[in-house]
């Protein structure tokens, strides 16, 4: 871990989405060194599926050296903010450090992604982010040591990290567009710049998300807040970078990067926007043929589809609670179904008996490998092999079934 030098002691941070995951983990680093931290979030009472609240957050800033100051605060809101903010200045006499941490993501298509989804992901990514910085800018001014960090990606106009989730990609990017211009507008005034992991980072919403074994192939959030310590710890004409978390700690000497990993040893899920991601995925320019309503045969596919009911039931019907269809190309091309949303389930080939809730695109290979152990489906997603319509939660429910399978050999 990248040790506390004290270069935060006195300073007062203002941090979005502090209650839990990688802002608090940034709060904690920065409470070591004695800083204030101002906990900026929504989570007022626990959460059912999530812990932690801006209350407990700024409870355990406290008990790790800092002084705390939390604060309800929906980012989209703009007299919520000027009152935390105000309540900032108040209590601390000014502000010295803003993180933008907040963000909302759903990682669905066009045509699946609900407008109110497309308004959440706008509202607190890009709206919220460039307004908390319009409202704390003002005293950021008359600060020191200035800085404003969005944890946002850098600019990456590959259209891979548009096609399967255009609306979440705009968002995110208006992050790392306040970047790109507060960089330049206040040059010389406050250091303004973009934090983005090299990896999945293991939070509460990502087990949420993909489930209790998406852990061991992600690093923890402490990864994040020692990338961003050190670059909060720069002078104010540190400005306009985007980095990643792993190449600052590099060059920090930060060489054992297995010291983050949730499970060392295992293999990592690389985090969205970063080419290098993509290295590991030398098909992915192949080119997916349309698919047919028309199996050839079952062969292979339809193996794998005996060796699914086998490993299906009522428990895994009833955690999982969607109806899945396959449309493979390639050698064994066809359409498949895998219905987890009644009685003790079932599969077959052709269309679903009623709508699926997931459509899944790919060729009739990586339906094998994904099934096989192989391929992630989330990396294949990633990649471009695989295309998804539909429930993002619930086709990342599947992998759990996968690895039902493959624990049993199946």
């Amino acid at each position: 871990m990248l040790q506390n030098t004290g270069k935060l002691a006195g300073c007062t941070l203002f941090i979005t989405g502090g209650s839990r995951g990688i802002g608090k983990a940034i709060a904690l680093k920065a409470a070591r060194d004695g800083a204030n931290v101002v906990i900026a979030a929504k989570t007022a009472v626990p959460h059912p599926k999530l812990p932690g609240t801006i209350y407990s957050a700024a409870q355990e800033v406290e008990a790790a050296g800092g002084k705390a100051l939390a604060c309800v605060v929906d980012i989209r809101d703009e007299q919520q903010i000027g009152e935390a903010v105000q309540k900032a200045v108040d209590k601390f006499g000014g502000i010295d450090i803003l993180v933008n941490n907040a963000s909302a993501i759903s990682l669905t298509g066009t045509l699946e992604t609900p407008m109110k989804k497309v308004d959440l992901m706008l509202g607190i990514n890009l709206r919220g982010t460039y307004l908390t910085s319009k409202l704390v800018i003002p005293h950021l001014l008359k600060s020191r040591s200035p800085h404003i960090l969005n944890l946002a990606p850098p600019l990456n106009l590959n259209p891979i990290w548009f096609k399967n989730h255009t609306a979440y990609t705009m968002a995110k990017y208006g992050m790392s567009m306040c970047v790109l211009g507060m960089s330049e507008e206040f040059r010389g005034q406050i250091a303004v710049n973009a934090l983005w992991p090299k990896t999945a980072i293991q939070t509460a919403a990502m087990s949420m998300l993909g489930g209790e074994d998406i852990g061991k192939q992600c690093r923890t959030a402490d990864i994040m807040a020692d990338a961003a310590y050190a670059i909060l710890s720069q002078p104010k004409d540190y400005t306009g970078h985007f980095l990643v978390d792993e190449d600052v700690l590099k060059e920090q000497g930060v060489h054992d990067f297995d010291q983050y990993a949730v499970q060392p040893g295992h293999p990592l899920l690389p985090d969205y926007f970063l080419d290098s991601a993509l290295e590991k995925m030398p098909e992915l320019h192949e080119t997916t043929k349309p698919p047919t309503d028309t199996p050839t045969s079952s062969g292979p596919i339809g193996s794998t589809f005996d060796a699914i009911k086998g490993a299906i039931n009522e428990d895994v019907v009833k955690s999982t609670q969607g109806i899945y269809q396959f449309n493979l190309s390639g050698e064994h091309e066809g359409v498949w179904f895998l219905d987890l949303k009644s009685g003790s389930g079932s599969t077959g080939q052709g269309q679903p008996p009623v709508k699926a809730d997931v459509v899944m695109t790919m060729d009739s290979t990586v339906f094998s490998k994904m099934f096989a152990g192989k391929l992630k489906p989330t990396l294949a997603f990633m990649s471009g092999k695989l295309q998804i319509r539909g429930d993002m939660t619930l086709a990342l429910k599947l992998e759990k079934l996968m690895n039902r399978m493959n624990k049993a050999k199946l």
